[in-house]
């Protein structure tokens, strides 16, 4: 990363129309360092789920189905 005042010209990939005047530095850094996990789902299996609260909705009910196999598992 360079510093500022070291900037090259003839090694700019910016455009002029760029406009980072108002940047800030660091805004997504929290969000970023809480981490996210994106998963992309097919086609079909997209279609049965509106919103990504159904998506978590029927993955919690089964993560419990699955816990509940399990726990029977163990005590067996």
């Amino acid at each position: 990363m360079q510093k500022p005042g070291n900037h090259d010209p003839a090694n700019d990939d910016l455009l002029d129309e760029y406009d980072f005047s108002d940047a800030v530095v660091g805004k997504y850094a929290e969000r970023y360092a809480r981490g996210t996990n994106l998963v992309l789902l097919d086609p079909d299996v997209a279609e049965v789920f509106p919103d990504a609260t159904a998506v978590n909705e029927a993955l919690r009910a089964l993560a419990n189905v699955i816990r509940a196999r399990d726990a029977r598992s163990r005590a067996a």
